[in-house]
């Protein structure tokens, strides 16, 4: 007699107790609600699948194909989006330098953000004389115009060969380092700030109390519990070396053709400008949907990962 209502008071506490929601799911839930970053994630996930199978989809090669008797030739049946001054096809073009603009912002991003992420940890964990050599680099090489900067290292180095890649290939290594050089500062002031207000908690003084050495505290427990900032900055990023890629090819000092990319497109779609506008219309498009897409999603991921923010 006495079973039933102890299994019905079982099964009421069970159904009263919420279930543990993971926080990758709570991230998630939280970005969903910011509209227009997941619109904004939808058109990076158009232009990365535009990416991966421009071979597939690009109807023309975008280097070696010309047509001798449709050049600089308006959208037609045979070039849905006409053609250049030499008569590759531009929409071929188009898919496969979203690959070249995509990596590139990619490579950079994330080899910014880890090198960043590694001095600023530095940093802001020994402090004292470390702390401050550190971020009067930073602030020597941030006050530094970083567009002029650019452009006379991109002209230095133009021509350069490198062992075991073509040469047509060079340019696109040539400037995605020069960008990693130039693009880690802001990284590691974030980081060295967030690991300021970590190192003096008891999570970090328990690690070195058990043993761990300096270097293992930084890369096992600092840089991991900055990692929200951190994907935040590098989202925001993504777009604005998409932007400063396609400025340095655009004005002749990044990557060369020909290699497609939405920045060298601009540049030689200006010369026909008046008679086919539309030849500038397509990359500028591009890029702006591509910057603009990645500001949305990193504004949605700061207010995901923000748990002060109610949502």
């Amino acid at each position: 007699m006495t079973f039933e209502p102890q299994v019905e008071k079982l099964d009421a506490e069970a159904l009263l107790t919420p279930e543990k929601e993971s926080q990758l799911s709570v991230v998630w839930r939280r970005f969903r609600r910011h509209k227009l970053a997941v619109a904004g994630l939808s058109v990076i996930v158009l232009f990365v699948l535009m990416a991966i199978f421009a071979n597939i989809v690009a109807p023309y090669d975008p280097i070696s194909y010309q047509d001798p008797y449709a050049k600089n030739s308006p959208p037609s049946a045979q070039h849905i989006l006409g053609t250049d001054e030499i008569g590759r096809d531009v929409f071929s073009r188009l898919l496969y330098a979203a690959r070249v603009s995509l990596a590139v912002s990619f490579v950079v991003t994330i080899a910014s953000e880890l090198v960043g992420a590694i001095i600023g940890g530095v940093s802001g964990y020994f402090g004292g004389w470390v702390d401050n050599t550190i971020q009067r680099v930073v602030d020597f090489l941030l006050t530094i115009p970083l567009l002029p900067l650019l452009l006379a290292f991109s002209s230095l180095l133009r021509g350069i060969t490198i062992p075991g890649i073509p040469d047509q290939w060079a340019s696109v290594v040539i400037i995605s380092v020069i960008l990693i050089v130039f693009g880690w500062m802001g990284t590691c002031r974030l980081v060295r700030g967030m690991v300021l207000s970590l190192r003096a908690l008891d999570f970090s003084e328990a690690a070195r109390a058990l043993g761990m050495s300096d270097g293992r505290i930084i890369l096992r427990h600092m840089i991991p519990n900055a990692m929200a900032p951190i994907i935040v900055s590098a989202t925001l990023s993504l777009g604005g070396v998409i932007v400063l890629e396609s400025a340095l090819s655009f004005l002749g000092f990044g990557i060369q053709p020909p290699v497609p990319t939405w920045g060298n497109m601009l540049q030689a779609a200006q010369q026909g400008m008046l008679g086919q506008p539309a030849k500038v219309f397509y990359p500028g498009l591009a890029i702006f949907l591509t910057s603009l897409a990645f500001n949305y999603v990193g504004d949605g991921l700061r207010d995901a990962l923000d748990p002060r923010l109610k949502l």
